[in-house]
């Protein structure tokens, strides 16, 4: 089933306890703070009914049609699936939201492949995490993840501090657990289900803890009190003047769990340190490839700003310019060629799905995220310092300056004042406004610190190859190789080529 945005907007409007700028939000589908992205979300539900985009947003099977993003993936096919249908929606809304579903649902496939290691616990456990993945495909929610709590002092444990910094449970009752603390999570305000995990921390060093609880919640459940983030482009602002922050800017939650009952058919795990730590260490493998996709949509708005911007100026053809503009598409075919790779040489998941290769996977993500801030400065370089000096439209608009306005920023009969204005403002919400530094550290800690994206490519990598390779080319004797399998050649290629070669065979 695939739901409709009308259906999408009646299921959140139940009452929940949202706030914004201390006040209580009535209705999160009309306020202005909400509303664009509530009907952003409710744009990608109507997609899959709209003839024009349906076949790239909808998934066959058999005789059911599910959303694409939902799916789940056994094929290199199904991820080049993913990736347009994600292509589409970013063409389709005219530009970049991480919050939509379908990085999110791909965390609970994680899960779904550590079953094995939930029946250790309680098999009861394992079936839930089934359970939950089919009603995603079948019922299609707004789904999004929550991971991140306050957590206080971090140097000390959970229980040597105020015990709500970090989200645990405070008692079992017969209908299940009753959880408290708080949460960090874009977007929950306005979404109808989280996948709510433990953070990276400690437990208390106890191989049973209170703090090591997965679970699916319903937001709209008692007990939940949405605080939320104020956004960057005000009410009293003129959209113009933000044109990405007036549409794009996705409300970032606290969530407080107060006393909150979580079912037991929807507890995933619980105090089972060994299952908080699986999960936080394979927690992306699935829903790193659409957070680096999105990247890769990112780097094009600041291609497409900093050469507009140069082109319409004349210095499109000067060598530094150039230069500048290659460092933007070299970091950018970088990127794509990550994602590409990755499905090209996808690998089987315990549960025999079929993961995006994580050695290239992790390792793109490092390359587009390390590369950001560096990335922005030249783009912000190429797009000059008219992004910070422009006067805002009004200033465009009014009579007595209007005619100023047109003379000093119309170049010629293709490049008028008004695109001008439009192209400076949109670069300086990308590059230079508030929203635009929210958004480098939003991206640069998403998806965990820089420390961690860079401990799951030290997880990922093969390393057994260019030892093996230095060890045949430095002639060094077998007793270096304890522990070390012998290989040659890159392992990734190797496995590609033997499955083609069984197919063939087949």
């Amino acid at each position: 089933m695939i739901r409709t945005g009308k259906e999408y907007k009646d299921s959140i409007r139940d009452n929940r306890e949202v706030y914004m700028n201390g006040e209580r939000v009535k209705d999160v589908t009309t306020h202005p703070m909400f509303k664009p992205l509530v009907d952003i979300r409710a744009r990608i539900y109507d997609m899959a009914h709209d003839p024009a985009t349906a076949d790239v947003m909808v998934d066959h099977d058999g005789s059911e049609k599910n959303a694409i993003g939902n799916a789940l993936p056994y094929t290199q096919e199904d991820w080049w699936a993913k990736r347009r249908s994600t292509d589409a929606v970013m063409e389709d809304i005219g530009g970049v939201v991480t919050r939509v579903g379908d990085e999110t649902v791909g965390e609970m496939w994680s899960l779904y492949d550590g079953q094995d290691m939930l029946n250790e616990v309680d098999p009861q456990f394992s079936k839930n995490i089934e359970t939950h993945i089919h009603k995603v495909l079948k019922e299609d929610p707004f789904h999004v993840s929550a991971n991140t709590d306050p957590k206080g002092d971090r140097s000390l444990a959970p229980q040597d501090q105020d015990p709500d910094m970090l989200l645990h449970v405070v008692k079992e009752t017969d209908a299940g657990l009753i959880v408290r603390g708080a949460k960090y999570e874009t977007a929950a305000a306005y979404a109808n289900q989280a996948f709510t995990k433990p953070t990276i921390a400690n437990w208390g060093n106890a191989e049973l803890s209170d703090y090591a609880v997965g679970f699916i919640c319903d937001l709209g459940s008692p007990g939940l009190k949405f605080l939320c983030r104020g956004g960057f482009a005000s009410t009293r602002a003129d959209d113009r003047d933000y044109p990405l922050a007036a549409r794009f800017d996705e409300v970032d939650t606290i969530v407080i769990f107060d006393n909150v009952l979580i079912p037991w058919e929807n507890v995933l795990f619980y105090r089972h340190t060994k299952a908080a730590a699986f999960i936080r260490n394979t927690l992306h493998r699935y829903s790193a490839f659409a957070f680096v996709q999105r990247t890769l949509k990112q780097a094009d708005q600041m291609i497409g700003s900093a050469l507009f911007n140069v082109r319409q100026t004349g210095l499109d053809k000067q060598p530094a310019v150039q230069e500048k503009l290659a460092d933007l598409a070299i970091w950018r075919e970088g990127i794509n060629a990550h994602l590409t790779a990755s499905i090209a040489l996808g690998e089987r998941s315990p549960a025999g799905l079929m993961m995006p290769n994580q050695s290239l996977l992790m390792s793109g993500r490092c390359h587009a995220l390390n590369n950001l801030s560096p990335m922005m400065h030249i783009a912000r370089e190429l797009c000059g310092g008219q992004i910070c000096v422009t006067p805002n439209a009004a200033t465009f608009d009014a009579p007595e300056t209007k005619p100023w306005m047109d003379k000093y920023y119309s170049i010629n009969e293709n490049w008028v004042a008004e695109d001008r204005r439009k192209l400076l403002a949109y670069a300086r919400d990308l590059l230079n406004s508030d929203y635009a530094g929210h958004r480098l550290t939003f991206q640069l800690f998403a998806q965990s610190p820089p420390f961690a994206q860079s401990a799951a490519v030290y997880r990922n990598f093969d390393w057994d190859g260019p030892l093996n390779f230095v060890k045949k080319g430095a002639h060094l004797s077998d007793n270096v190789m304890s522990g070390i399998e012998s290989k040659n050649g890159d392992p990734a290629v190797a496995q590609h080529y033997s499955e083609t070669m069984l197919k063939a065979a087949e």
